[in-house]
């Protein structure tokens, strides 16, 4: 108990400033506050102003209404335009009684009045009444900061927690392949850069907001996740498929998809997140004229998200060497992505890509592996 009146004794007293043209009233306030509170004072409206925005800031105003220089009135609505002292409680001292005043300073935000003459008592009750607020309101703020502090470091915790999961799952998919290297890698970085290409155009700016966007490129790794159920006799070939083998390796997006439905049954609630990964993962290998597999969607019946890989998946395996092929030079592999314009490749997903082609060379420069999709 000792202790704690010890720590009580040393605390730094509470500031007050008092703005007052009356050297009567300054030293009427000083005589009763003193001994408690640390006092600063002014006999002007801009000189109070100055010595509110300096150090230490006051905890409470003191704040006369008639004053020559600059009315009280006028004090309290700077004072509470300044983001640096609009917080401090302000108490008009004035002989005024009218309600239009009392209203007005009120509604300029102040807490309080104290009638002159001042009655030393009720100056030190309503002094230390609206001190003792403004300690509480000071300790809700700071634990609003603290929390809003651990909230943000518990949610960037999860998103490392998301985005280390999703690398975990992902290096499961490339131990089975030999070959994958950077591709997953190399896509994430094209759908993102797609994405932001595409963000303005009036078909795609309603799904592609700044969010989604940041969700699809989280997303994008697991497109090929259901690969994990194909064979390694089929997904380690070194040459070209069989027509039953690829039936086989065409079930690897429907793989996906269920992976990812079973993942959102175990959470039991819609995960936005998991809603892109689903619709990569199971419709990324869909042709913009209905050609491809495994439902054969046509046009905007295609997830933009499966478009956009759609786009990246295919350069990425042009630019790339596989076990099947040599890489093609950035020329060659564009002319091939021209030719599926309109029956592979959205349109405008593919002008997009044609015009941030460089884009896409320096992300496979910078992530140049050897892969495969």
């Amino acid at each position: 108990m000792s202790e704690w009146r010890a720590e009580v004794s040393e605390m730094p007293k509470q500031t007050i400033l008092v703005i007052d043209d009356s050297p009567e009233i300054l030293a009427i306030v000083n005589g009763l506050l003193r001994h408690s509170y640390r006092l600063k004072a002014s006999n002007c409206g801009l000189k109070g102003l100055s010595l509110a925005s300096a150090m230490p800031r006051p905890d409470l105003i003191l704040l006369d209404i008639m004053m020559p220089d600059i009315n009280g009135l006028d004090v309290c609505r700077k004072l509470k335009e300044n983001p640096f002292t609009r917080d401090i409680p302000v108490v008009f001292l004035t002989a005024m009684s009218s309600e239009f005043d009392e209203q007005l300073g009120f509604e300029l935000g102040a807490v309080d009045y104290i009638s002159k003459p001042i009655s030393g008592p009720i100056l030190q009750a309503r002094v230390k009444l609206h001190l003792k607020m403004k300690l509480h309101v000071d300790f809700m703020e700071d634990n609003n900061v603290l929390l809003t502090s651990e909230v943000l470091k518990r949610t960037q915790e999860i998103e490392l927690a998301h985005d280390v999961t999703i690398f975990a799952m992902t290096s499961l998919a490339e131990t089975r392949d030999g070959e994958t290297g950077n591709h997953i890698r190399r896509t994430q970085h094209f759908v993102k850069a797609l994405a932001v290409a595409l963000s303005d155009h009036p078909r795609f700016a309603a799904e592609l907001t700044p969010s989604n966007i940041n969700m699809i490129f989280k997303s994008a790794p697991l497109h090929d996740i259901g690969k994990v159920g194909i064979p390694d006799r089929i997904l380690l070939k070194p040459g070209p498929l069989s027509a039953e083998e690829f039936e086989i390796m065409k079930t690897h997006p429907a793989l996906g998809k269920k992976a990812m439905e079973y993942a959102e049954q175990q959470l039991g609630q819609h995960v936005p997140f998991l809603v892109f990964a689903k619709q990569i993962a199971y419709s990324h290998q869909e042709k913009w004229d209905g050609s491809g597999y495994p439902q054969g969607l046509a046009g905007d019946e295609i997830p933009i998200s499966a478009r956009l890989m759609a786009v990246a998946d295919v350069y990425d395996a042009l630019v790339s060497q596989r076990s099947y092929k040599l890489m093609l030079s950035y020329e060659e592999s564009k002319t091939i992505m021209l030719k599926g314009r309109g029956s592979h490749f959205d349109p405008d997903v593919l002008d997009a890509f044609l015009a941030i082609e460089d884009e896409f060379i320096a992300i496979a420069e910078n992530c140049k592996s050897t892969g495969s999709g």
